[in-house]
């Protein structure tokens, strides 16, 4: 099986909406149905749905490439110090993380067909939209008690882990459950934003490795193309992608996140519901 040009500029599309949409509180799941349905991969839809998870992994890279001096714990320019406050980071990290394995693993498939639908990505979409706005509101002119990620403590990380759970409803974006937690919990919009940077590492991760155990890794050579170019594209996008909102959030609050939810769940809404 070859790739023709064709294909490739679909991949690279694929991989474009992964990279911008991934670590925006935007849902990169409703923003991939809608390309999805527009745009077809001439592949098994066995591969596709693998295709779609795997792709995330170059958005892993992206934060482990920006953050590498804050993830790796033993590197020689860090202090005994440092390298304690390293790995208490990833302890927190790997806490957050317990709470969505322990209930999406058994539920990866039935979430997958019941769950995976327009209607509910288009939802929840406008839902959490809602929320932040409300949530906003509710910030302007109050100060927040957590202004660091480095700052937030076990049982903080807990339960932000809690709201990640949230985000294995499709639609609702894992980065925008986690940052809605964080922020409900008393954390700044940059605290926020950057423990769900961290807790998305081992999340995705796990994710992409379970759909490819599935998969059985019996990927044809064309199909392995396809996957490193996805992940080669949504990983120089991410790194723009953050970038852009870690300098956005410092002048600007998530209140045009909201909109932009309400505006793409109505449009969800609206375009599936003519087709039905």
């Amino acid at each position: 099986m070859t790739v023709n040009f064709i294909e490739i500029l679909k991949v690279i599309l694929f991989g474009i909406v992964e990279g911008y949409t991934e670590w925006l509180p935007i849902s990169s799941t409703g923003h991939l149905i809608l390309v999805e349905n527009l745009v077809h991969l001439d592949q098994p839809e066995e591969f596709f749905n693998v295709f779609k998870v795997v792709i995330q992994l170059g958005a892993i890279l992206a934060i482990v490439v920006l953050y590498w001096d804050r993830l790796w714990p033993f590197s020689r320019k860090k202090s005994r110090l440092q390298t304690e406050d390293t790995l208490i980071l990833w302890a927190k990290i790997v806490i957050a993380s317990i709470p969505a394995a322990v209930i999406g693993i058994p539920f990866d498939d039935f979430i997958d067909s019941h769950l995976s639908t327009p209607t509910v990505i288009g939802i929840t979409l406008l839902v959490y939209g809602v929320l932040f706005i409300l949530l906003e509101r509710y910030y302007r002119g109050r100060s927040f008690s957590i202004s660091k990620a480095s700052a937030i403590d076990l049982r903080t990380a807990f339960l932000i882990g809690c709201f990640q759970c949230l985000s294995l409803i499709p639609g609702t974006s894992r980065s925008g459950a986690t940052i809605l937690g964080a922020m409900l919990l008393g954390c700044s919009r940059g605290a926020s934003a950057e423990f769900s940077f961290f807790l998305g590492i081992p999340a995705m991760a796990g994710a992409s490795l379970i759909k490819m155990l599935k998969f059985g890794f019996s990927f044809t050579g064309a199909q392995i193309f396809i996957l490193l170019l996805g992940m080669l594209i949504s990983f120089v996008v991410a790194l723009y992608t953050v970038k852009y909102l870690m300098g956005y959030i410092r002048r600007h609050d998530f209140t045009v996140f909201g909109y932009y939810r309400i505006v793409l769940g109505v449009i969800v809404l609206i375009y599936f519901g003519l087709l039905a």
